[in-house]
């Protein structure tokens, strides 16, 4: 009886878990079916448009194909100089301080925007450079032209004598979404045209890498956007592109405790380096346009401190008087929230989307006020509150070409005030020799090579007759610290 029992008893452990199985089978199957059901949902195909497949088994060979051969490699050489330079034995025997030359080189990324040799890099990749050099990535190499350079975004253009090269298309930054897939392209430590995989992971950062030198005129204007796709140094001024191989932003810096990739890379918007990389070919110079508005994130504390029943957009502090913002009706506390229909919910996104419009351009400025919702109808207009396009500011001819640098003579009084006889001071620094070797602005010019200097004309008559090609200066700065630098010409 007790065998009978235990028979029955087996049998029915047996069906249950026979049941079970067919049971969990049946539900996987089920699972698997609604998966592929999902691929071939129409939504997702215009999402993704002929990219699918593409997508679904990890292969981005044809947005590599369009745009691997736009991306070159850029060497940068930089004549540098030693001063050995003794004040004792210069004081009591007259010698003169030694210049010693020596070479410095850099490396970086660039991309061909045009069959005709435009190429679009990073300012810090090329800043300073004596010489520049770009390799394809069909090993021909070509000595590069600057264009010109807009610090405050940390773009460069430059130029090479080809024509009928790749040259990669440009997407919308403006379009692209969190999660979206994208590549890297570059010469990360000198690994010629390598790429890397990674997804979008945010908008909009602002992490203070440009600097902030007012005196130069440089506000820098950041709104990146970030990627977990490997760069490295190298890959600055390299292409960031989409699944199309469109290029939709240019590699830029990295966030890391060692100075390789930990995750965190930035790229500036393709939508940015359109508008800048225009005027700098069409103007010389970059035509930035300006609301005229003193604005501020806002947060929950600020919220709570202003009184604010939202946090989205950005706050207006302050209307410049005869700016654009104040003869469209713009008022401090008002809160901007879109610009011509895109949303701003932080300064670095504000900034981006002005970033692309030139003063005379009319944009339309949505704006919380009181909770209701207002458009105002802006002209913009330049730095100087008009709305004018700017001609590039010129400097003295000479030092334009080799010193980056303009000139005045000193007051008399500033030079009894500074004990010496008269001097030549530095009022406007770029990109150049003197900028190359530390000078800073403001330094006042006393003596080149031994010689002294009162005027302009004798600053220009020294280097245009300088034999050897050496150059040491000697000045001070306005607090009465003296200082010498040296460079080749």
């Amino acid at each position: 009886m007790k065998k009978v029992i235990s028979y029955i008893f087996t049998g029915i452990i047996g069906g249950l878990t026979f049941w079970t199985v067919n049971y969990f089978i049946s539900s996987q199957q089920h699972i698997s079916n609604l998966s592929s059901t999902n691929t071939q949902n129409p939504i997702h195909k215009v999402n993704y448009a002929s990219h699918n497949l593409s997508l679904l088994n990890n292969d981005f060979s044809t947005a590599v194909e369009k745009s691997i051969n736009a991306v070159v490699h850029i060497r940068t050489i930089t004549e540098k100089t030693n001063i050995l330079y003794n004040p004792f034995s210069s004081w009591f025997f007259g010698t003169q301080p030694q210049v010693q030359p020596y070479i410095q080189e850099g490396s970086g990324s660039g991309v061909i925007i045009s069959d005709n040799g435009y190429i679009v890099t990073n300012n810090h990749v090329i800043k300073n450079a004596d010489k520049i050099e770009v390799t394809l990535n069909d090993k021909r190499k070509y000595t590069a032209q600057l264009i010109g350079t807009d610090p405050s975004t940390d773009l460069a253009v430059l130029k090479i004598d080809e024509k009928n090269l790749p040259y990669i298309i440009f997407g919308n930054s403006d379009e692209i979404k969190i999660g979206e897939w994208v590549l890297a392209v570059g010469n990360p430590f000198n690994l010629y045209s390598t790429v890397t995989a990674g997804i979008i992971s945010a908008k909009g950062r602002n992490i203070h890498v440009i600097e902030n030198n007012p005196e130069n005129g440089n506000f820098p204007i950041e709104s990146f956007i970030q990627t977990d796709a490997a760069v490295n140094p190298g890959n600055s001024g390299g292409a960031l592109v989409n699944i199309n191989g469109e290029l939709i932003g240019i590699n830029t810096a990295i966030a890391s405790n060692n100075g390789a990739y930990q995750g965190y890379a930035f790229a500036i918007p393709v939508n940015v380096v359109k508008k800048v990389v225009s005027d700098i070919i069409e103007f010389g110079t970059v035509q930035r346009a300006y609301l005229g508005v003193s604005i501020t994130d806002i947060d929950a504390n600020f919220a709570e401190e202003k009184k604010l029943e939202t946090l989205n957009g950005i706050y207006v502090h302050d209307v410049l008087p005869g700016g654009a913002a104040d003869e469209a009706g713009i008022l401090p506390n008002d809160i901007i929230i879109k610009i011509n229909e895109i949303n701003v919910n932080k300064v670095s996104e504000f900034q981006e989307q002005l970033s692309k419009y030139r003063p005379g351009d009319k944009v339309k400025i949505t704006v919380l006020r009181k909770n209701k919702t207002l458009n105002f109808d802006v002209t913009l207009k330049n730095k100087k509150n008009q709305i004018t396009l700017l001609k590039k500011e010129s400097t003295n001819t000479f030092s334009l070409s080799k010193l980056g640098a303009s000139f005045e003579e000193i007051s008399s009084e500033e030079a009894k005030k500074l004990g010496i006889d008269g001097g030549v001071k530095i009022v406007n620094l770029e990109q150049g020799k003197l900028m190359a070797v530390g000078v800073r602005k403001n330094f006042i010019i006393t003596s080149i090579n031994k010689k002294k200097v009162t005027s302009v004309n004798d600053l220009k008559d020294i280097l245009e007759k300088n034999d050897n090609g050496v150059v040491l200066i000697e000045g001070l700065y306005p607090n009465g610290i003296r200082a010498y630098y040296g460079f080749n010409l």
